[in-house]
């Protein structure tokens, strides 16, 4: 049976698509990031081709010019994403879906978030959460927008060092199963992600 799983961040710059090509490695699996906005000549999806080795990519839905939130990027290049145009490739196997920012980013001005396409595509979601002052805030909102929606959390990653007063309070408050930990990296490359692949368990 596959595995598939949408993976989400407690915000911008958190480690998720380190963490995503770490997943989608350890699971072999398929690789897709539906909206890109800006930095297309280094996109999430070149980064993960490039330090990943068992990883199939998908083409992003799309791919848009300016490096900001996908409503106002797809506003300027005269784009109108909608709910349908995003429906999960038909693939075989695994499948990493990775989001863009936050849960409550916007993809278009009629208020579609990225919380909506995890209702819609009915994924079990993964939270990566980096320590930082207000980490514990936007992670414990971040869990209790999913459980309002009814989106099964399947886990939560922690990047960077151990910060076990932190860890804590958010595992008490949420009940969540602690997935790994990242550490970062002091050099991102192939084998960075290959090792840190290992200690996923499926």
């Amino acid at each position: 049976m596959s595995q598939r799983f949408a993976v989400t961040g407690i915000g911008t710059d958190v480690g998720k698509t380190v963490v995503s090509a770490i997943l989608a490695e350890s699971l072999q699996a398929n690789y897709w990031k539906p909206v890109q906005a800006g930095d297309l000549d280094n996109s999430d999806s070149t980064k993960v081709e490039r330090y990943t080795s068992n990883v199939n990519l998908l083409p992003e839905k799309f791919k848009l010019t300016e490096p900001m939130s996908p409503h106002a990027a797809a506003r300027i290049d005269g784009v109108q994403i909608a709910k349908e145009d995003l429906k999960l490739p038909a693939v075989s196997g695994n499948l990493i879906v990775e989001g863009a920012g936050g849960l409550l980013v916007p993809f278009n001005d009629d208020g579609l978030l990225f919380a909506d396409l995890l209702e819609y595509w009915g994924l079990p979601t993964i939270v990566v959460s980096r320590h930082y002052l207000g980490s514990i805030n936007h992670t414990l909102l971040t869990m209790e927008t999913l459980k309002k929606r009814g989106v099964e959390v399947a886990g939560i990653i922690f990047v960077g060092n151990e910060n076990n007063e932190t860890e804590q309070v958010i595992k008490s408050v949420t009940g969540v199963k602690v997935l790994g930990r990242i550490p970062i990296a002091k050099e991102l490359n192939d084998k960075f992600i290959q090792e840190q692949a290992k200690q996923f368990q499926w």
